[in-house]
């Protein structure tokens, strides 16, 4: 069984994201959720980018990054959307990583570093008419077609956070089958 670090989005720890976390534990993996905006969730994606940004992004990265250092090697490191920053930067640049699961973002790989790290499979998830996702869809195909341990997929419909199932973008379809195909890359790290 995997170890998953699972960074939220944008509009926080919701109940959603949690949910997400324990169908993954059901499955018998641990998951950690380290909540980087301390207790607070927002009811939109402009006003938890508000308070992000009033935060500081850095800081708010740098807590998810301490989050990493608690738990020591052997991480899948997991985001949804501006919790890709993280686990997409600690996937890259973390020697012991075990996977990347990258949900509904992708940052180009050179961000982090000249390529992607050899042998550390990754898994992009994101809709296709998501106006979000649709500007890291370049960057996700490169990164699918740069190595042959990255996989993407791309649901149809138009909803960016569409795993949360506490949130209105919620596509109960779309998200199961995201979920059976995370379950099928967990058996593999």
């Amino acid at each position: 069984m995997a170890e998953i670090l699972l960074h939220h989005h944008i509009q926080g720890l919701t109940p959603g994201v949690q949910a997400f976390a324990d169908e993954l534990r059901g499955a018998g993996h641990t998951v950690h959720t380290p909540d980087l905006f301390e207790g607070r969730t927002f009811d939109s994606i402009e006003e938890g980018f508000a308070f992000a940004q009033e935060t500081g992004f850095d800081v708010l990265r740098e807590r998810g990054a301490a989050a990493a250092e608690d738990l020591g090697p052997g991480l899948v490191h997991a985001g949804m959307s501006f919790g890709v920053t993280i686990a997409q930067r600690l996937a890259q640049t973390d020697p012991g990583a075990h996977g990347a699961l990258l949900l509904h973002s992708c940052l180009p790989v050179s961000e982090f570093g000249e390529r992607w790290p050899e042998g550390v499979p990754a898994q992009i998830h994101g809709m296709q008419g998501d106006e979000f996702f649709d500007e890291d869809l370049p960057s996700a195909r490169e990164l699918a077609g740069s190595t042959p341990v990255a996989e993407l997929f791309v649901y149809p419909g138009d909803a960016h956070l569409f795993t949360d199932s506490s949130l209105a973008a919620y596509d109960a379809e779309a998200s199961a089958l995201l979920l059976d195909r995370v379950q099928q890359f967990l058996t593999t790290v």
